[in-house]
């Protein structure tokens, strides 16, 4: 009798969270194809490298100004509600430009539009699922979602820019968004049919604002001081902050590195973006297998090193070696779980879990802050020299962001003292949202946790 209610309730957990999972998984391609598209139109239409760095600010931004806020707030708020507007609003304003380009009537201040609000909006999908995860799944499952989540999100790393490159050559502009507003339609549904449970704050379940004794500029106060507490995350954050301020501008202007460097289209973009994605799989299968080092920093700090010469090796590609380019974006995905993977499993073992969701926002955010200043410089360096230098620059930054950082003992010693059990429980169910992150279009970006 034991064993039938142990597996009534495992396939009542199962039944509900892969409903949602796979709703939200059409949603996750559609931003895919969605954001493909945009990068191309942008890239075919202007050939600006300003332009595409403009662009990828509107991605950038919200994630320093508004993730942090929305961190708070889904503690706060109904997730399940959350997850229903912030997926309908991204639908409307893409449904609202699609109209535009049927009518010939879209700007490219259009496309910077929908590309914030779709970054905005994610801020606070992204949020309300992780959280929403935890709460809907066994915490010994919790390894098998992470595992699935990893999965899902290299496998749309292969498909999302290599079918949003064929469909973008089949068909016009609007006809690809409205794919996308097609796909929110799968998330939204299943929402509407199940429950999602609400967290526990001060032993009381959060229902809204009211409910919650603290103010969100509190919460985020506390989070902050928090942060700058621990020297050891302050080092990372501006580690990090350095090497975004060159690595997300160059990834910005790899459609024009295709284009006019290598003389190639939309296909060979595409591929390129997909063979992150590949790299993406197979180095999240390694990291799984092998477990990284003893102290899982070093295995972070290792293969930040190494990803700053697959970046090099990108920008001295020559023209006649688009293999060799193609190489070093999927010898840097393949680094990129290694690098993101350990450190947040560090993360989240140290942090008290009653505060990691203001706690990782705002690493997020710090990580990020120097990615618009990057991004403004860019594009009119760019358009005045050679796109493929930021690629140089940033390679070479990381790799002596990397070695440097061996050197630094707060840095060193945030990953001891960690209990491998723990280690390994931890980094299994860690939400890999990427701290040393590329600008690449969404089809290496959107995150499904």
């Amino acid at each position: 009798m034991q064993e039938e209610s142990s597996s009534a309730e495992l396939n009542k957990w199962q039944y509900r969270f892969f409903t949602i999972w796979g709703g939200q998984a059409f949603s996750v391609l559609g931003s895919h194809l969605v954001g493909f598209a945009v990068v191309w139109h942008l890239t075919e239409t202007t050939g600006s490298a300003t332009v595409l760095a403009i662009g990828s600010l509107m991605n950038v931004i919200p994630g320093i100004l508004i993730a942090p806020i929305a961190g708070a707030l889904v503690d706060r708020w109904n997730r399940k509600l959350v997850m229903i507007v912030f997926d309908w609003i991204t639908a409307m304003f893409t449904l609202l430009v699609a109209i535009l380009f049927v009518y010939d009537a879209a700007q490219i201040w259009h496309i910077f539009l929908i590309m914030f609000v779709r970054s905005s909006c994610g801020c606070f999908q992204w949020a309300a699922m992780t959280a929403s995860t935890t709460l809907m799944v066994p915490k010994k499952q919790l390894s098998r979602i992470a595992g699935a989540n990893q999965s899902l999100q290299g496998i749309m790393g292969i498909i999302g820019p290599a079918l949003g490159a064929l469909l973008i050559a089949l068909l016009p502009m609007q006809s690809v968004l409205f794919i996308d507003v097609s796909t929110a339609l799968f998330a939204v549904i299943p929402l509407l049919f199940f429950s999602i449970p609400q967290p526990v704050r001060n032993g009381t379940k959060v229902k809204s604002k009211s409910d919650s004794k603290t103010s969100v500029w509190q919460d985020l106060a506390e989070g902050w001081k928090y942060v700058l507490g621990w020297p050891s995350l302050l080092a990372i954050i501006i580690l990090a902050m350095l090497i975004n301020f060159l690595i997300n501008p160059a990834f910005a202007l790899l459609p024009l590195v295709v284009t006019e460097h290598f003389g190639l289209g939309a296909y060979e973009l595409g591929f390129i973006n997909s063979a992150f994605g590949v790299g993406v799989i197979l180095g999240g299968l390694t990291l799984s297998a092998w477990g990284g080092f003893k102290n899982r920093i070093m295995t972070s700090l290792v293969a930040l090193t190494i990803s700053g010469g697959a970046v090099l090796a990108v920008g001295l590609a020559p023209s006649n070696m688009y293999l060799l380019a193609l190489a070093g974006m999927a010898l840097f995905g393949f680094l990129n779980p290694m690098v993101n993977g350990p450190l947040f499993a560090v993360m989240q073992a140290k942090v008290e879990p009653e505060i990691q969701g203001r706690v990782f926002s705002l690493l997020t955010a710090g990580a990020g802050l120097a990615s618009p200043l990057g991004l403004a410089i860019a594009g009119p360096v760019a358009d005045a020299t050679n796109n493929q230098l930021w690629f140089v620059a940033g390679g070479i930054l990381t790799i002596i962001a990397g070695c440097v950082a061996f050197l630094i003992p707060d840095i060193r010693k945030i990953g001891l003292g960690m209990d491998e059990d723990q280690a390994d429980k931890t980094v299994e169910k860690t939400p890999q949202k990427p701290i040393l992150e590329s600008a690449l279009p969404e089809t290496t970006q959107a995150q499904l946790e």
